[in-house]
């Protein structure tokens, strides 16, 4: 392989992706630029067209390089051509590089020579291994002369070869993995060979990896009776503009050029196109541009959640639609399976109450409307409280809520922080004066519990060592504390009195203030046996007086 002295690497990356949504500069709008610098983010030219480094071109090319990113974009080179590439047009490619310093450099995956003949033409490369390793030899040569990453463009044919072994875009992404270049996406190009080849545009862009792509090309196009002609003379087609939203939520908001090389109008014309473009890339970026893996497993989910979402998911997978219904099934029954038995052991005196099969009903509708939030599936039943009060099927259980939030207190309470407790002789070392204004702190475990409803004993009932009847009267108060004594989380019953002295308590009140709550609602409340009872239960962890 010929060597060339290479340009000192001071760009070896397509670093300019980003740049934002360019135009090609053409001859005809020279004066404008010149002139009013017209709002444009990047420029690009044909390399060809400068080559010589002189002339009226070269000049207006030189003053617009100062205020303008410029892309140089190759129609020459022909780096396919087995027996026609030339090393000189390479050099000269070269030389224009170190004196223009280019934000990118662009060639196409085409070849235009044999031997001395020069076709002039992006024509098609046959699809094969061989014709893999030339032009991955060759884009090896242009990077090593230029010291800099290239960008390779895909082209639109017009005919496929009978030996090609790949996709365009897989033979793309494998010179792009075997060379290190980037890929130039003309998203017009694949829609013109979806409709020249019935090529799918779509799995086109899923063959190439999101970060390989540094530059996107739209144009306009012209249908003719035998073929679709990539032209660039007119406006960017509706369907072109919607692949290029689907290439942005692959891609990435990487750098856009509008092309327009025939029967070429003012300006303005140019620059609304480029606008267009710009309105798509906020768009997407408004809505996170979701990527399509993104979109493949919003669509997987959404048939998870719904049965009737599953039409959309089915074109997703491998296989006959009827085999992979039923497979889509299992994933279904496994995700309402994990629900139920997360919500299950989070709250296992309703599943009591209600039964097997209507617990399951219960976590089904649950999981649907509040999807788990968390990798941890403990926290998966945070807000069954909240959905009970307004599930319109328990509606004739209104004690439910009460029920549940003492069930997800109790649970909570297992992965609360741990306390030591106050050994039960701390009060004698209290003087009478110290007494009033002692101040405790109650273990991280425990939450107070107060319903108009028998909840409390309701729970005690359903204990494998009850103790305590069912009550006969379900609409009555009751009051209680959810504790972690030595580990296991349990349900103190409490009194009203004793609730309120431990709701002060709870708010850093002193003990006189909580002792005054709860003897104005019981004259007789022991204030001994409760705080004995409240030590041995580990309910208070720290002490403090003023």
């Amino acid at each position: 392989m010929d060597r060339l002295v290479p340009i000192p690497s001071t760009n070896r990356q397509a670093g300019a992706t980003g740049l934002g949504v360019g135009l090609g500069l053409r001859a005809t709008h020279y004066r404008d630029f010149l002139e009013r610098r017209p709002k444009v983010d990047w420029l690009e030219v044909h390399t060809e067209n400068y080559l010589d480094q002189g002339g009226w071109d070269f000049d207006v090319l030189q003053q617009l390089r100062h205020d303008y990113p410029i892309s140089l974009h190759g129609v020459g080179l022909g780096l396919g051509s087995a027996r026609g590439f030339s090393v000189q047009h390479l050099e000269r490619v070269q030389r224009l590089v170190q004196r223009i310093e280019p934000a990118l450099v662009s060639e196409h995956l085409c070849w235009g020579a044999v031997q001395d003949r020069q076709l002039n033409d992006l024509l098609p490369m046959p699809l094969t291994r061989e014709a893999l390793d030339l032009v991955c030899e060759r884009v090896d040569q242009m990077q090593h002369a230029l010291g800099r990453q290239i960008l390779l463009e895909n082209v639109s044919t017009y005919l496929r070869y009978r030996d090609d072994m790949m996709s365009e875009a897989e033979f793309l992404a494998a010179v792009a993995s075997r060379s290190g270049c980037a890929i130039l996406l003309d998203v017009n190009n694949l829609f013109v060979n979806q409709a020249n080849h019935q090529e799918d545009p779509l799995a086109a862009m899923a063959a190439i990896a999101p970060h390989l792509v540094g530059e996107i090309h739209l144009a306009g196009h012209l249908v003719l009776p035998e073929a679709v002609v990539d032209h660039h003379g007119d406006r960017v087609a509706p369907a072109v503009w919607g692949l290029y939203e689907l290439a942005l939520a692959r891609f990435g908001n990487v750098s856009t050029l509008i092309e327009w090389d025939t029967d070429i109008p003012a300006l303005e014309v140019l620059l609304g196109e480029a606008d267009q473009a710009r309105s798509i890339v906020v768009k997407m970026e408004r809505q996170g541009a979701e990527t399509l893996l993104a979109q493949a497993q919003t669509t997987f989910s959404a048939a998870l959640f719904d049965i009737a979402a599953e039409p959309k998911a089915l074109p997703l997978f491998k296989g006959h639609t009827a085999l992979v219904a039923q497979r889509l099934a299992l994933y279904r029954g496994n995700l309402s399976g994990t629900w139920d038995k997360v919500l299950g052991a989070a709250y296992p005196v309703l599943r009591m109450l209600v039964g097997e099969e209507f617990f399951t009903a219960l976590s089904r509708a649950y999981g649907k409307q509040y999807p788990s939030e968390s990798g941890d599936l403990n926290r998966f039943g945070a807000h069954f409280p909240i959905f009970l009060q307004v599930f319109p099927h328990v509606a004739q259980y209104p004690y439910f809520p009460d029920m549940a939030r003492l069930e997800w207190a109790l649970h909570r309470a297992h992965y609360a922080p741990p306390g030591t407790a106050l050994a039960a002789d701390i009060l004698t070392t209290l003087s009478p004066e110290r007494f009033e204004t002692v101040r405790f702190t109650l273990h991280p475990a425990c939450t107070l519990h107060a319903s108009d409803w028998a909840i409390v004993p309701l729970w005690q009932a359903h204990q494998d060592d009850a103790e305590v009847e069912f009550p006969e009267q379900l609409e009555q108060a009751s009051y209680g504390l959810t504790i972690r004594p030595r580990w296991k989380a349990g349900i103190l019953p409490l009194s009203h009195a004793a609730h309120a002295a431990l709701a002060s308590l709870k708010e850093q009140l002193t003990l006189g203030e909580a002792l005054d709550a709860a003897l104005d609602i019981d004259a007789d409340f022991d204030v001994g046996h409760h705080l004995q009872q409240w030590l041995a239960a580990g309910v208070l962890v720290g002490l403090s007086a003023e």
